[in-house]
Parts: C-alpha cells; sequence; structure tokens
C-alpha cells in the first residue's frame, strides 16, 4: 500500500513505543524494526540508540548519515527516559514530514488514565494540561477533551462499586456475514448454527463457575454487557434461555445497566426484542457504521438505510429507552459529504448515545486487502471529520463520556462514546479505565482481574487470562477455560 520503513534500535526495551509512533506518521507504509547491534543493509533507515544515558536518533540516505540528534538524558527512570526517546523522535518526524498527531506521543490505547492520575492527585486544569502537553505534545484540542471526559468519567465511577465490584462480558461470536474490516471473534452462524445450542451449554458452565466465585468473594455485580459477534443471530429462544439462566443463577439486583449488542440491523426482530425486553435489558446498540448503502455493499454489510430506521421503530415500540448507536468515520470512500449525510439520517432517529469509531485497518481484516488491491479508494480520517462529528453529536445534546484508541487508527484519532446525561454507557467506562474486575465468558474472551486491597483499594495489580477463539475448541475444553479464571481469582490477594 505503500513504501517501506526500515528502523534500526540497540534497545528491544523500547521497540514497541518507537515501531508504534513511526507507524503513527507513517500510517500508510509497512514499518519494519530490527533489534540489533549491527546498522541495517537499507540504503535509507532510521536508527534509535538508547544506551547509556543518551539518545541518538540518526537518518541515513543512499547509506550515508544524513542527519544526527542526540539528547543527554542520565539519572532519569524508565518512564522518563521512554518519553525523552518518544519526544525525540516526535520532534524530528513532525518536522520531517510537517506533520503532527493530536495525541502528541501517545501510542496506548487509554489516554483518559492520564488526566484522571492526575485529578486524583488533586492538580488543576491547568496544570494537567501544562503538564501533559509537556511531557506528550498533546495538541489543545485532545486536552481539553481529555480533561472534559475524565471529569465526567471519575463522577460516574463515583457512583459504582470500584474495586468491591465486578462486571460481567458475555461474547457471542456469531454474526450474519464477516464485515471486511472485522478481526474480532466472529463466524458466520449460517455455518455455525448447529453449534449454538452447544455453544450457549457451555457458556451456563462458565455461569456456574462465575456465580460461586463471586458469591463467595461477596462481590457486587455492577454491569452486564452481552457482545460479539451480534448476540440477535440467535434465535429468540436462544437469547431467553442464556439471559434467563443468568438471572437464575446470579444476584441482579445490583446491576446498574444490561446491555445488549443488537448491532446488525438485519439480525433483529420484534420477537427478538420482545425477549430482550421481558428479561430485564436496559441498553441495546443498534450499530449501522455509516447510512451510506454505496459504502455498506463495500464493507460487506448486508443491511439498508431503511432496515436501520425500521429497527429503531421496533426497539422503541418495544419499550426501549436506552439505545447506543455505533458509526465509523473513515470508511472506503467516504469523507465529509457522506459523513453529513449519516449524521443527518441519526439525528432524526435520537439515539441516546453514540460511539464513533475511527477507522483502524487491521492485517487481519479483509479491509487491508481491499485497500491495497484499489489504491484510488482511500480511507481516511481528517480533523474536518473528527470535528463534523463532535460536533454534530454535541448538538444532539449528546457528551463526550469515554474514548480509547486502537493501533494502526485512520489519523491517528480515536473512538468517542457520546450520551445524553443519564445514558451514559457505565460498562465501557469501566473497562477503559480498569478500576474494577471483568469476568468474561465466551469464545475469544479477556477476563481482567483488577487487584484490590482489604479496603478495597486499587493496588495497580491487573492480571488477566483468555479463552480460545475457535468455536468448537471452546465448547471441547470449557473445564478448562473454568480453570483458568479459577486459578486467576484463586490466587492470594482480594
Amino acid at each position: 500500500m505503500g513504501k517501506k520503513i526500515y528502523i534500526d534500535t540497540d534497545d528491544e526495551k523500547y521497540q514497541y513505543d518507537i515501531h508504534s509512533l513511526f507507524k503513527a506518521f507513517y500510517s500508510n507504509d509497512e514499518v519494519s524494526i530490527n533489534v540489533g547491534d549491527q546498522d541495517s543493509r537499507q540504503k535509507d533507515h532510521f536508527r534509535i540508540n538508547t544506551k547509556d544515558g543518551t539518545v541518538i536518533y540518526d537518518e541515513y540516505k543512499d547509506g550515508a548519515l544524513l542527519y544526527r540528534q542526540t539528547e543527554t538524558a542520565k539519572g532519569v527512570d524508565t518512564s522518563s527516559y521512554r518519553n525523552i526517546i518518544k519526544r525525540l523522535i516526535y520532534n524530528n518526524l513532525s518536522k520531517k514530514l510537517n506533520k503532527e498527531l493530536p495525541w502528541g506521543t501517545l501510542t496506548g490505547i487509554r489516554p483518559i488514565k492520564l488526566f484522571m492520575n492526575r485529578l486524583d492527585e488533586g492538580l488543576g486544569d491547568e496544570i494537567i494540561m501544562e503538564e501533559i502537553k509537556r511531557s506528550y505534545l498533546v495538541s489543545g484540542e485532545r486536552l481539553s477533551l481529555g480533561l472534559e471526559i475524565a471529569k465526567r468519567e471519575r463522577d460516574i465511577l463515583d457512583h459504582l462499586s470500584g474495586a468491591k465490584g465486578y462486571s460481567l462480558y458475555i461474547g457471542i461470536p456469531f454474526c450474519p456475514t464477516t464485515c471486511m474490516y472485522c478481526s474480532f471473534t466472529s463466524f458466520p452462524i449460517s455455518a455455525f448454527r448447529d453449534l449454538a445450542d452447544e455453544y450457549i451449554k457451555a457458556l451456563k458452565k462458565e455461569i456456574d463457575y462465575t456465580q460461586k466465585a463471586n458469591a463467595e468473594n461477596k462481590k457486587i455485580l455492577d454491569t452486564v454487557y452481552i457482545g460479539g459477534g451480534t448476540p440477535t443471530t440467535l434465535e429468540p429462544c436462544q437469547l431467553e434461555d442464556i439471559i434467563g439462566y443468568l438471572r437464575e443463577k446470579l444476584d441482579m439486583s445490583s446491576v446498574k445497566e444490561f446491555t445488549v449488542e443488537a448491532g446488525r440491523p438485519d439480525s433483529i426482530t420484534k420477537e427478538k426484542l420482545d425477549v430482550l425486553k421481558k428479561t430485564g435489558v436496559t441498553r441495546i446498540s443498534i450499530n449501522p457504521q455509516t447510512m451510506n448503502e454505496k459504502t455498506l455493499k463495500i464493507i460487506g454489510r448486508a443491511h439498508t438505510e431503511r432496515q436501520v430506521h425500521e429497527a429503531f421503530y421496533l426497539a422503541r415500540e418495544a419499550g426501549f429507552d436506552n439505545i447506543n448507536t455505533d458509526l465509523i468515520i473513515g470508511l472506503p470512500g467516504e469523507g465529509t459529504d457522506e459523513l453529513e449525510y449519516t449524521f443527518d439520517e441519526i439525528r432524526g432517529l435520537n439515539p441516546e448515545s453514540l460511539t464513533v469509531h475511527s477507522m483502524a485497518v487491521k492485517r487481519a481484516a479483509r479491509m487491508h486487502e481491499y485497500l491495497s488491491a484499489h489504491p484510488e479508494i482511500k480511507s481516511e480520517n481528517t480533523p474536518e471529520m473528527i470535528d463534523l462529528s463532535e460536533r454534530r453529536a454535541r448538538e444532539m445534546g449528546l457528551l463526550p463520556y469515554y474514548l480509547y484508541r486502537q493501533k494502526n487508527m485512520a489519523g491517528n484519532y480515536e473512538n468517542t462514546g457520546y450520551a445524553l446525561k443519564g445514558h451514559y454507557g457505565l460498562y465501557n467506562i469501566l473497562i477503559m479505565e480498569e478500576v474494577q474486575s471483568i469476568v468474561a465468558l465466551g469464545a475469544g474472551t479477556v477476563t481482567k482481574r483488577v487487584y484490590a486491597d482489604e479496603n478495597g483499594n486499587k493496588t495497580g495489580l491487573i492480571e488477566r487470562c483468555d479463552n480460545v477463539k475457535d468455536v468448537k475448541l471452546y465448547i471441547e475444553k470449557i473445564d478448562e477455560m473454568i480453570e483458568r479464571k479459577r486459578r486467576l481469582f484463586d490466587s492470594a490477594g482480594s
């Protein structure tokens, strides 16, 4: 899709940070990093030396040293040294390419944590923004957005159970079809329908374990999220079966939010919505991604614009008053005109929340292959599109309440959740800010244990265990999946 960028470095400790930052600048190119003492055999390459307290940034052209900049950083801790390396790279690449990144040197997926930590320290707004600007070169717009979201999240988290509670995620890895951009665990329901009942039986075993483990630990269940895949690819009776079993086994009296990703409009029916409402689901998500049918066909979504409207109508008729909708900006061939049209249509649907995703072109997805084969079609996210999305969301009365980032994201931007006051997606905040354990059931899911002391305060230690991705293997090895969780949660600590 682009040229190859070669980088040499002498210390594997910093290779992820170096690679991620170069990739942010050279988003359409292949970035290759080599750890070793020998210079690259490529005539044109970069070299970043990081040992002995001095950072050396070299750029080679035709095998000869074209440019060098050094910065001494002796006597600082590893975190500070890492930031010095990244600032040196950023400043040089920004000047070379005449390009700035909205999140500066930040390459992690949870930038709001930086703001949250400083708020917890009692720092004032100006000091927080000055410090993050100085350390990470974040743009003014992102500083303001990050601080706004951090304050809103902090207020929301104060009303939840923190580390004394837990959240439950149930993954349904079936979809009508696999979207071109998707790299999540997903299997076409047409080929796996015969396994759905067996899959539900395996989920019930994990629910049994969850009931016993959290009853013993006296944990409070704050939120439940059933995602995928597309949970509504299941039949109404299967949805009722799994949710009914969940309610039978777990104490749901403390649950403040119960979300099901209805997801694909072409999978939604009146019968399924009635089941979700009857079984106590309080929040659903209907996800068109775009309202432009030309784009829908390109990305492999089988639904139409009309089906999105019909799904919203059916959901309102069923009594749902908390509906989220997902959009993706930067889809192939879309610009501000297409995005304006999508927002015009979404505004008429009046969702209580809206999640705006920046397109992330992943190598695991067919999108990468498609764009390589069609260089005339661009998948790009511009500052104008980001600004348009925020403006249109706010015009609908929706406020930004959570934010995260992904690797290889078009324009190096972010995914942002917007919602009406009182309709913030609690699970979204909890999983991003890692303030409580997330017990995840199903194929391809990842359970996360957040350790706490005897007073329920976080210790800073987080451990994970994952379930196998393959559906058949998950069913066969369900006892092993449960044992992984048992080892994780039975280890020393609260």
